[in-house]
């Protein structure tokens, strides 16, 4: 059984695209993970009627990457075999690509199936983004960087299998980098299973001060990843900068709440 996780914020003019690209692929399930809209975004998903259709709607919103855990545990309960997960402002044309990550899980028993949405790396990486260095470091500490080089569960669609839920709290799934450690640390397996490149992502885009903020997140995210897989306390400094981005908004305890 494959379901599809879709989480969702004010994606208005997004969302019915998204959910038409969606639902022509052959999977059992689609869960929208709606939380915090201010437009028009649940009145665009309830005018789909896709039989595949779940909706889970929160009215606070429960920040970055939560609505993945949540859509997870719904897709764990429904008995899935593969969830994958499809950001609610992608509107780009991928579903070839999912089905790679789909096939990533059933059929090369991968665990955690990757996109790489950087097949040509930037030259001078350290300089061009500080996420692309730290998604790097990430991956050479838990030995991955031959295989997925740039490659992050926070950067693309991706796919899990149902014995990663079983074997995680499906709370660390609200910090992707911190998810994919604890893979490797259990010994599933990690690896790329298509290729997107970035542009055909098709995600809105947003303000310097949102992208300001995301890069401080997933540098956040990537030192926690680090210290977690070292059995290290969980900290989100290096040197003499605190990396927090949207970390603090993602509400865990609503997340909490709700496993």
């Amino acid at each position: 059984m494959i379901t599809v996780v879709v989480p969702a914020k004010n994606e208005a003019g997004r969302i019915t695209t998204v959910l038409q690209n969606l639902g022509t692929l052959p999977v059992d399930h689609i869960i929208v993970v709606a939380n915090g809209s201010k437009d028009s975004t649940m009145r665009e998903i309830l005018q789909m009627r896709l039989p595949k259709l779940q909706i889970i709607s929160f009215h606070e919103c429960l920040g970055i990457d939560v609505p993945r855990a949540i859509g997870a545990k719904m897709a764990l309960n429904l008995g899935s075999d593969v969830v994958l997960f499809v950001d609610g402002d992608m509107v780009g044309t991928f579903n070839e690509n999912l089905m790679e990550l789909a096939d990533g899980i059933m059929l090369k028993r991968l665990d955690m199936a990757l996109t790489n949405c950087y097949p040509v790396p930037p030259r001078h990486i350290e300089r061009y983004n500080p996420t692309f260095q730290w998604r790097l470091n990430l991956n050479k500490e838990l030995g991955l960087d031959k295989k997925i080089s740039l490659s992050t569960p926070a950067h693309g669609p991706h796919a899990i299998s149902r014995k990663l839920l079983e074997a995680l709290p499906l709370r660390e799934l609200a910090i992707p980098p911190v998810a994919m450690a604890l893979a490797r640390k259990s010994k599933l397996k990690v690896d790329v299973a298509t290729i997107i490149p970035h542009y055909r992502l098709g995600s809105s885009i947003k303000n310097q001060i949102h992208t300001n903020k995301i890069i401080d997140t997933i540098v956040g995210d990537c030192l926690e990843a680090i210290a977690a897989y070292r059995d290290e306390p969980r900290i989100r400094q290096w040197q003499s900068n605190t990396y927090l981005g949207y970390n603090s908004e993602r509400r865990f305890d609503l997340l909490d709440s709700f496993l």
